[in-house]
């Protein structure tokens, strides 16, 4: 282990003063109780083009050859830069997805998950400048970058008109056909996705793709795909592109929607009677889907 220490602004002021006075290096070295080679070394380092050393200009050097030396973090090479933003923002992959994968493939790229939110905190994966105050990359990690309702704030999606718990108990247990489930399937961020019905008995799959995730879309594409079904249930998330649920409603004999808990990881309980299609089947029905272009714009 290396016990050098680099020369204080001090010691640089003191060589100048020694040098002014014709003093040799030996004696200035023994002055500062360094090596020769050291204080040798320093001073051919850091005079200037006129043969004059310069404590201010040392120090400023030093400084500079400070700020280069070390570990570069991962994320200012071009290539991984360019590989985790593309998972990051355009696949929406969280950062241990990220890490993980690569890692799994054997990939020449190996960054920590770790990294990569140091890296997303500061900024390195943002596509432009972020005005101030805003979140950028942030707010595509689950939870933290999401906007909490604040004091006095109006909710402005749909009432909930139904929970869960209120739900049939044929539906329930899967004993009837026209039971359904809807999810989403997003594509690249903010293009198209696919709409899906499930049938909680059958798992008969109706899916439609749509331009835009939001609730306009998705209404008038639940609503195409259930208009000659005689719909009993159906059963979303809590999603903002449900929220027009009672539109959907009225257009299919007034069908009831039924909404699980708002955190689905704390009511496992009732995980038996949501019947969701699982995050599997939904990550292998898209990639199956995309895999078959349905995700490419027309």
């Amino acid at each position: 282990m290396s016990h050098y220490k680099h020369f204080t602004t001090k010691e640089r002021e003191k060589i100048l003063f020694f040098l002014a006075q014709e003093k040799t290096i030996s004696f200035i070295a023994k002055e500062l109780q360094r090596d020769k080679s050291s204080v040798s070394r320093e001073i051919k380092r850091n005079t200037n083009t006129e043969g004059i050393y310069s404590p201010s200009y040392a120090q400023k050097q030093y400084e500079i050859r400070r700020r280069k030396c070390g570990r570069k973090p991962l994320l200012l090479n071009a290539d991984i830069h360019k590989t985790v933003q593309l998972l990051f923002l355009q696949y929406q992959w969280s950062p241990e997805q990220i890490s993980f994968r690569l890692k799994h493939e054997k990939n020449l790229i190996q960054i920590s998950y770790a990294t990569i939110y140091r890296g997303i905190y500061r900024g390195f994966l943002e596509e432009g400048k972020l005005s101030p105050g805003q979140l950028g990359g942030a707010r595509k990690l689950r939870h933290r970058g999401k906007t909490r309702h604040k004091n006095g704030c109006i909710e402005t999606r749909g009432k909930i008109s139904h929970h869960i718990s209120e739900r049939p108990e044929q539906a329930n247990q899967r004993e009837r056909i026209c039971d359904w489930e809807a999810d989403t399937v997003a594509g690249v961020t903010g293009k198209a996705c696919l709409v899906t019905l499930v049938d909680r008995k059958s798992r008969y799959l109706l899916c439609e793709k749509v331009a835009k995730k939001d609730s306009i879309s998705v209404k008038q594409a639940i609503i195409h795909m259930l208009k000659d079904s005689r719909a009993k249930t159906i059963t979303p998330d809590r999603g903002k592109e449900f929220s027009r649920h009672e539109e959907i409603s009225k257009a299919l004999n007034d069908v009831q929607f039924y909404f699980p808990e708002p955190h689905p990881v704390k009511a496992m309980g009732m995980a038996a009677g949501m019947g969701h299609t699982s995050a599997y089947d939904r990550t292998r029905l898209g990639a199956m889907l995309w895999a078959e272009g349905a995700f490419k714009d027309d």
